[in-house]
């Protein structure tokens, strides 16, 4: 049982981690074309988008991190946690901002629920993990 938690740990780790290099990458870049993607526009403001790059630079670190822990057993649960943290956050940021300023385009509504799944996915694997592995004589 313990073998096949640490098995779905490492893939649901690459995928979260995947995800943030994917997105990360696009935002680094090629912001405009990213957000254009779901109507936004972010035209020639430098100020925006430096705003943007800023934490897609963050998104990138916790990724290679994420990767990272797949091949550094005790990394493993840090990383599991840090995925949770940013998948749960990203996810719930977005449903409190459709709760007061409406739906967005659907790639984002997609973006939350995927966030949310993944997330979730990931303190599934970590509230697994603490349960004890029973013994069968």
């Amino acid at each position: 049982m313990k073998t096949r938690l640490a098995k779905t740990q490492k893939v649901l780790l690459l995928i979260a981690g995947a995800l943030l290099l994917l997105v990360s990458g696009f935002i680094l870049a090629a912001p405009a074309e990213f957000y254009a993607a779901n109507n936004i526009e972010l035209g020639a403001n430098v100020s925006l988008l430096n705003e943007l790059k800023a934490p897609a630079g963050l998104l990138l670190a916790a990724g290679l991190f994420m990767i990272g822990a797949i091949f550094v057993r005790r990394q493993a649960d840090t990383a599991l946690w840090l995925a949770t943290l940013i998948y749960l956050s990203y996810a719930g940021s977005r449903c409190v901002s459709m709760a007061f300023d409406g739906v967005p385009a659907a790639g984002l509504v997609q973006a939350a629920a995927l966030e949310g799944v993944v997330g979730l996915a990931c303190l599934a694997v970590l509230a697994m993990r603490r349960i004890p592995a029973h013994k069968v004589a």
